[in-house]
């Protein structure tokens, strides 16, 4: 396991902030897809701490919540 991937699985003991790769990590998505989910407006809350981006994990707990399906549910529908 790298760094930001350890970093990403203690946030919830340390920090709740996470960077934009510890952030895609602990989504399960690639760090350029949030990137340009960010870019385009259509990604969870983020943060600029001076001139870095940080994600708290309520707001993505909650964006991931908002973008969940019922089981069965076709693509498209829902969340």
């Amino acid at each position: 396991m790298n760094d930001h991937n350890l970093r990403a699985a203690e946030a919830r003991k340390g920090s709740p902030f996470l960077s934009t790769r510890e952030a895609a990590f602990y989504l399960g998505l690639s760090f350029r897809t949030l990137e340009k989910m960010r870019l385009t407006g259509v990604g969870p809350r983020f943060r600029k701490h001076g001139r870095h981006v940080r994600y708290h994990i309520v707001d993505l707990d909650l964006w991931s919540e908002s973008h969940g399906r019922a089981a069965g549910s076709p693509v498209g529908e829902g969340g």
